[in-house]
């Protein structure tokens, strides 16, 4: 693979709107309806914990551009001649198997609750499968 062919042909427009759809998933993915009580009970938050912490577009911010990386570095490796389906492959492969069990070692060493583990990486499935899916798809 030629690293600057890839990068003068990657569809940069698509790696934003990738990293973007982490945000629509994630505001569903811990919203009340779906799991944000359960991972507030879980970690032991209270609404107080949370307007406490760091302020909103710190968080927001840093989780962009961290998703934003993620995004990019999703669509160097799939290259310049993927398609929605090796987008859609290779999203739940890294979700799975490099985040997914990077996060369970965490859960084993540190004692975590393996419930949250599986919100954790739930989120991460869907969100990589979609980033894949856009990234793959809009060549």
């Amino acid at each position: 693979m030629d690293l600057s062919n890839v990068l003068a042909n990657l569809n940069y427009w698509a790696v934003v709107v990738a990293s973007l759809s982490s945000f629509v998933i994630g505001s569903i993915w811990y919203s009340p309806i779906f799991f944000g009580r359960k991972w507030m009970k879980l970690n032991g938050f209270t609404e107080e914990d949370l307007k406490a912490g760091l302020p909103m577009p710190v968080v927001f911010g840093s989780s962009f551009f961290m998703y934003l990386l993620a995004a990019f570095s999703l669509a160097m490796f799939l290259g310049t001649s993927a398609n929605i389906g090796f987008g859609v492959f290779a999203g739940a492969m890294i979700a799975i198997f490099w985040i997914g069990t990077s996060k369970l070692n965490n859960v084993l060493f540190e004692r975590q609750k393996f419930s949250l583990f599986l919100i954790h990486v739930g989120y991460d499935l869907v969100a990589f499968v979609v980033m894949g899916a856009i990234i793959g798809g809009w060549q």
